[in-house]
């Protein structure tokens, strides 16, 4: 429940639901309500200017959960207790503030309920305020600070009163997605995720050509890629041409000499079609054009959508001045200026070399014609949308244009409308885009990717992707469907990646080279028809987890939670002891660690609510890995052990009553990841005789399981007669499905 009294300043104190949450709250900090419940905080300044730094207040004494920009494209979760653990660019803060009597050094089921009535949490987010942009950071005396700027010295200001969004609920998740919606509503600015059309690639398995090829990509490799994932059964269909196939100029690279670091993110691009490699121009090449190849991996390798990659700026460094084919969109030549949060953070070398050779950028007034005539040929040779990627860039190219906030907007603008115009449905996938200024100004941008690359030759980077991108989805979730990127399918942490991605409610794809698969892992996440189980909402940490490292206190597993139609579904991962946070100082070498936690059926958020009024209470879990079925009650708690880079799913399914003597409960595919994701319907009704028949929708083929404490009299499938195995001790029912993808109607008579 989102709390319905106003955040107030008293006595130098910021008041939340009659909580103190800062102290010493300086005079200049005007508090402004919103609804019911929330309001912005602000502040005055008597010197005007396009960057200022404001003190909210002392913040101490309680958990808190910062979202901040690590470096210029991307955000990762900090924990601590202080404002003292506040990063620069912290673009999310959450706090958990507790009554005395919420404090328990172990839950059992029953004080776990009275320890979550004693818990409140205050979120604060930093937004847009017009041509302003605001983040929020900690010093070492604890004071919590907020940063207003419009990265252009002509556009100033001398006050910020709509900087930063306070609300307070009981639970963190329905608090974050009401604050979402109210801003919405106020701002105007961009549209909750609910609003959005969803693009159609992301219920279906795909092949993404960046790790497999990095710029080397090519016509007749990717169709080695497509045809070689097809041999073992799986063909991608939606596949995603990444950097490499664009004609650009490195004008600071000479030939025969080797490239000097740096200069080829200077690279620019000089038309909008295909280079060398996808033309007939290109010496021993069997493809005429991109229209040509596309139709071909179409029509002959049954790929359904193709998504080709670019830059927001159209290539790294932008287009390039001096081309012919550019000159009708007048760019010029601009040299990017950082903000103090993007170097006070993790510097980046493609942002540190794009301020030294500069980025070619189109005329603002131009934008919409260049993505339109762009996004046009594009559609023309039969591409179904694109992956736009370097978006922050433009952060850093507001002076002169009215600053950061502006030009991201008419970036938006000219990009969502071109999109809308060009391709059929709303097939963009954004990247490198995690600074607020892009989150809110997306009114129909509906896929982001959510953390850094996943980078296979970085041993020490994987429990930090899943970690990260579980957490940023408390706040991308909501406006965006999170895109955890491709990974390997054949790689010492393909299972790691692969269960967080069947839970993760996202697309599931991989960027393996042709002849490297393990399909036993695909498997588990492809239907035969190529469609996945995808979970409906953003894969995000359990509310136990909230306030927990994962990957460096040495004692946590992360759990993720998400809902399917008819059950639940919580991963746990051990990301211990494989890495550590970027710019957090690790005490000891990381080890491998056996960790244990305890989950709970109500980790599952809002479980009551999909379950029927036919649940009694209790639930089944089904563990993926070690294939045990337990029954709980909702507050029970079952003990899991990992070792680390270990990890086990854990389908959900509450137990339905009927007639007072059938307890069932569907579990779904036993041999996919997220089981429960292919269980669509259930209902009972009675026969002519009296008898009870359970009636379950399913999709896919191969093991279906559920729960019955009866076994029943006879099942149907498709309304003929199907074999069942019945195990009386624990309940677990299985029948064998046929079929690649498509819906099964299942019948069990009582």
């Amino acid at each position: 429940m989102t709390n319905t009294v106003v955040p107030t300043v008293k006595n130098q104190c910021l008041m939340v639901k009659d909580r103190v949450i800062l102290t010493r709250v300086p005079e200049n900090i005007v508090v402004s309500p919103v609804s019911a419940g929330s309001a912005f905080l602000g502040a005055t300044s008597p010197i005007p200017s396009s960057r200022h730094l404001f003190t909210l207040g002392t913040l101490l004494g309680f958990r808190l959960l910062s979202l901040f920009r690590v470096k210029i494209w991307w955000m990762i979760p900090r924990v601590g207790r202080s404002a003292s653990d506040v990063p620069m660019e912290t673009q999310l803060l959450l706090v958990e503030a507790r009554d005395e009597t919420a404090f328990k050094p172990e839950f059992s089921s029953d004080s776990q309920e009275l320890e979550e009535d004693n818990i409140s949490y205050i979120l604060f987010l930093p937004v847009l305020d017009g041509a302003f942009r605001a983040t929020l950071q900690g010093t070492a005396f604890n004071e919590l600070q907020f940063c207003v700027e419009s990265g252009d010295a002509c556009v100033q200001t001398s006050q910020s009163l709509e900087a930063v969004f306070v609300n307070s609920g009981d639970n963190p998740f329905e608090l974050i997605k009401d604050s979402i919606k109210i801003l919405e509503k106020h701002k105007g600015t961009f549209c909750h995720l609910e609003n959005k059309e969803i693009p159609v690639h992301l219920d279906w398995f795909g092949w993404c050509t960046w790790d497999a090829f990095y710029t080397q990509v090519n016509p007749q490799g990717i169709k080695d890629g497509i045809q070689s994932l097809s041999s073992g059964g799986f063909t991608p269909k939606f596949v995603i041409v990444d950097d490499g196939w664009q004609e650009g100029l490195n004008e600071f690279h000479k030939e025969g000499e080797p490239i000097v670091e740096g200069t080829q993110f200077a690279t620019r691009l000089i038309g909008i079609k295909e280079n060398k490699k996808f033309s007939n121009a290109g010496s021993n090449n069997s493809c005429n054009n991109l229209h040509d190849f596309v139709h071909f991996i179409k029509q002959n390798l049954s790929v359904k959508y193709v998504y080709m990659w670019h830059a927001l700026a159209g290539y790294w460094g932008g287009v390039l001045p001096s081309s012919d084919a550019m000159k009708k969109y007048n760019p010029k030549l601009t040299y990017p200026i950082q903000s103090p949060g993007n170097t006070g953070n993790l510097r980046d070398i493609a942002m540190d070399s794009l301020e030294k050779y500069g980025v070619g950028i189109i005329d603002p007034s131009k934008l919409y014609e260049f993505y339109n005539d762009f996004h046009k040929y594009l559609a023309s040779c039969g591409v179904d949308g694109v992956k736009v990627d370097v978006q922050n860039l433009i952060e850093t190219l507001g002076s002169g244009y009215g600053g950061r906030v502006s030009l991201t907007k008419q970036y938006q603008e000219a990009l969502e409308t071109s999109i809308s115009r060009n391709f059929k449905r709303n097939n963009l996938i954004c990247c490198m885009c995690h600074n607020s200024d892009s989150i809110y100004s997306s009114k129909k941008s509906a896929v982001a990717r959510a953390s850094e690359d996943f980078m296979p030759r970085e041993p020490t980077f994987q429990t930090l992707h899943i970690a990260s991108v579980a957490f940023n989805s408390l706040l991308l979730g909501e406006i965006f469907v999170p895109d955890w990127d491709m990974f390997h399918s054949k790689h010492e942490t393909a299972e790691f990646h692969a269960a967080a991605r069947a839970i993760g409610g996202c697309a599931v794809y991989v960027s393996d080279k042709p002849g490297n698969h393990d399909f036993k892992i695909l498997k588990k996440l492809v239907l035969p028809n190529g469609s996945v189980l995808r979970a409906r909402y953003a894969g995000r940490p359990t509310r136990d987890c909230l306030f927990q490292d994962p990957v460096m206190d040495g004692k946590s597993l992360l759990k993720i939670w998400n809902l399917n139609k008819l059950t639940g579904v919580i991963g746990v991962f051990n990301c211990q002891g494989a890495g550590s946070w970027p710019m957090k100082s690790s005490e000891v070498t990381p080890t491998h660690l056996t960790i244990s936690e305890k989950i709970r059926p109500l980790d599952v958020e809002f479980l009551e609510d999909m379950a029927s009024e036919n649940w009694n209470g209790d639930c089944i879990l089904y563990a993926f890995n070690a294939g045990l079925l337990s029954k709980l009650p909702s507050g029970g708690k079952l003990q899991v052990s990992l070792k680390t880079l270990q990890c086990e799913v854990y389908t959900v399914c509450p137990i339905r009553v009927f007639g007072n003597v059938v307890q069932f409960a569907p579990i779904g595919l036993l041999d996919m990841y997220n089981s429960g994701g292919a269980v669509e319907e259930l209902l009972c009704t009675m026969d002519v005789a009296d008898c009870m028949i359970v009636k379950i929708k399913s999709r896919g083929g191969g093991r279906f399981g559920a729960y019955s404490n009866v076994r029943p009299k006879s099942c149907l499938v498709d309304m003929e007669e199907e074999e069942f195995c019945y195990n009386s001790e624990d309940g677990l029912l299985t029948i064998k499905l046929d079929g690649e993808g498509n819906s099964k109607h299942i019948e069990l008579v009582f």
